[in-house]
């Protein structure tokens, strides 16, 4: 099908004038003129023919001077053409040889101006082009397949011969407009006619429709041929980053990079080139988006093929690094076999940031094999495991209840990371840092980088961890120092530390309180203990009772002045109405879960038994790796 929108924008006014300048015929225009009308029967010259000028007549020539060929026409005067109209064939010329003339014009009375013999001027050469044009529209159409001989370079194009100038615009030389359209003259082409103008009297035709609807049709047939695993011979036609496009014959394949060989390479140009003849195996096929994936490496040995007898898991090997990322380095152990040693497998202890602060792309270094995907061509190795794990060394170099140096390396919510040793640390618990007091924050206590001396609490070498304790480099003074110094019935004094709905807690001393629960706040009943006492306000009280379990002691505000009869009496009532532990009541929330060990904090142990859930655990972890 002729493509009309082309059609229209190749039209060249300067193509147009080089054509009207072939076809001219004085004023009388060519599509007017009929090839019947025009060519005579041959008979002797001049019998029976019109001699009007545009008329294509017979004639006889008659005598050859040296500039000029007579022609008899069968009329009263001769006519004459130029000899140069001949080109290579004048020196064939023979007085009495018959030929088609055009007649351009005929002489007056006066003779013609222009020619001092007085002869009609005829022409051979355009006679001959204008029956070959209408012999040629008679015979083709739109549409068709000429061949020709590209002549020379015109404005916009090339001039192609094939039997009358055709105009070949230089869009339609080929599929890729080539740079140079002068590398085409003097070559015989195929072309297909796109238009037919026979008021403009020129022709358009086009190689490059040809050569795509070839293309069509080789690449339907190649796409029906096609089967992935195939092995195919093609020639390289262009080089990118990513790969190489292959034609095979019609179609474009796409040989990526990965596909191109078994070892790394950094850009394609290393395996093809240019116009390169090469076998490539089918891999993909696409038929509604037309794209085929090729492969090289495919034909070639894979050393994957007999990876896991010549690397078992765990033996180690010696490798160079190729490549680093942030996540791991890439170790070459033979070409084309490489594995990853990922971030968190190259240091037992060291806390690596970036694998470049180990290893640097072109170092030699030993690598044990963690795993193998055969088939995704995948391996896992690892570097910390050619070294001693100082993790299996730990319990015995730290047995529970040994006191040890540490330095303080990061500070949490919920206690304080001790460095022991080099990538060995210790999670001191908020709740093991005193035994009275009463710690919110380890900063109110420790600062990064003080130098400490504390107690092996626990250890557990498969979570790789150790709690330590501050409080425990002393005896607890709840087992018989405050109970000591604090009986029941003795009156104390103290601040108010802390007001709450249930009661108001007075400091006794240092890190020691005591719990002055509402009710004993007066004999009066009252709803807000700030009625009565503020925070800071320092009150007599009565000790009630002190819980060494619960490390607690209860206090009283309205006893203070009670007589031993009143006591006795409150006890006796006490006791008939159940015993109730008002002070055990109020601050439940404090009490301690038998399962911990390491560390009695609301926040939860570092140790844990199996019975406990791991909610802790996952605070802990998630807190040291936001660090």
């Amino acid at each position: 099908m002729v493509n009309r929108n082309l059609i229209l924008s190749l039209h060249d006014q300067s193509v147009e004038d080089e054509l009207n300048n072939l076809f001219s015929a004085g004023d009388v225009a060519v599509d007017d003129l009929d090839i019947n009308d025009l060519i005579f029967p041959e008979d002797e010259a001049g019998i029976g023919q019109g001699i009007d000028i545009g008329n294509i007549i017979n004639g006889r020539i008659v005598r050859l001077d040296k500039d000029q060929v007579i022609i008899d026409l069968g009329f009263k005067s001769e006519g004459t053409i130029p000899r140069n109209e001949w080109d290579e064939e004048a020196d064939n010329l023979e007085v009495g040889q018959k030929i088609k003339v055009l007649v351009e014009d005929l002489e007056n009375e006066q003779g013609r101006a222009d020619d001092p013999s007085g002869l009609i001027s005829v022409s051979f050469r355009k006679a001959k082009v204008i029956i070959a044009w209408l012999d040629l529209v008679d015979k083709v159409s739109e549409g068709h397949i000429v061949t020709g001989t590209c002549q020379r370079k015109i404005k916009g194009g090339l001039l192609v011969d094939i039997g009358v100038p055709v105009f070949l615009p230089a869009s339609q030389v080929d599929i890729r407009r080539p740079g140079d359209i002068g590398e085409y003259i003097g070559r015989v082409v195929q072309c297909e006619i796109l238009k037919i103008d026979k008021e403009r009297r020129n022709i358009v035709v086009s190689r490059r429709s040809l050569i795509e609807k070839e293309r069509t049709y080789a690449q339907q047939k190649l796409m029906a041929e096609l089967e992935v695993g195939q092995v195919r011979k093609g020639v390289v036609k262009n080089i990118a980053d990513f790969g190489a496009f292959v034609d095979l014959g019609g179609i474009d394949g796409l040989l990526h990079i990965t596909d191109m060989s078994h070892t790394r390479i950094s850009k394609p140009s290393e395996m093809v080139a240019m116009d390169q003849e090469i076998e490539v195996m089918v891999l993909t096929i696409d038929s509604e988006k037309g794209k085929i994936g090729l492969g090289l490496k495919q034909l070639l040995p894979n050393p994957w093929d007999n990876v896991e007898e010549k690397y078992p898991i765990n033996t180690v090997h010696k490798g160079e690094v190729v490549n680093v990322m942030n996540y791991g380095a890439f170790v070459k152990l033979e070409p084309g076999i490489e594995g990853l040693v990922h971030i968190s497998e190259m240091s037992w202890v060291k806390r690596v940031n970036h694998p470049n602060e180990l290893v640097n792309i072109g170092d030699e270094i030993n690598v044990a094999v963690l795993g193998i995907d055969k088939n995704g061509e995948q391996m896992s190795l690892g570097m910390k495991q050619t070294q001693d794990n100082p993790w299996d060394k730990v319990q015995e170099k730290y047995p529970i209840d040994k006191e040890i140096n540490g330095r303080v390396r990061n500070l949490t919510n919920y206690g304080a990371f001790i460095e022991l040793e080099e990538g060995i640390d210790g999670l001191l618990h908020v709740s093991d840092m005193s035994w009275t007091r009463k710690i919110s924050h380890p900063n109110e206590v420790l600062e990064k980088g003080q130098e400490l001396k504390c107690r092996i609490l626990a250890v557990d070498t498969d979570r790789r961890r150790i709690a330590l304790g501050l409080k425990q480099m002393n005896d607890d003074p709840w087992s018989a120092d405050i109970p000591d110094r604090y009986q029941p019935g003795q009156l104390i004094k103290g601040k108010v530390t802390k007001i709450t709905n249930f009661g108001v807690f007075v400091g006794l001393e240092d890190g020691l309180e005591g719990l002055l629960h509402i009710s004993e706040l007066s004999d009066e009943k009252i709803e807000n203990p700030e009625d009565l006492v503020k925070v800071g306000d320092e009150l007599e009280v009565k000790v009630l009772r002190v819980d060494t379990d619960e490390r607690k002691i209860g206090l009283s505000r309205k006893r203070v002045d009670w007589t031993p009869e009143e006591e006795a009496k409150a006890a006796e009532k006490d006791g008939s109405a159940g015993g109730g532990d008002r002070l055990s009541a109020s601050v439940s929330s404090s009490s301690t879960d038998p399962n911990l060990q390491g560390g009695l904090g609301a926040s939860g142990p570092l140790i844990q038994t199996p019975g406990m859930k791991a909610d802790a655990e996952a605070e802990e972890v998630k807190e040291e790796s936001a660090e």
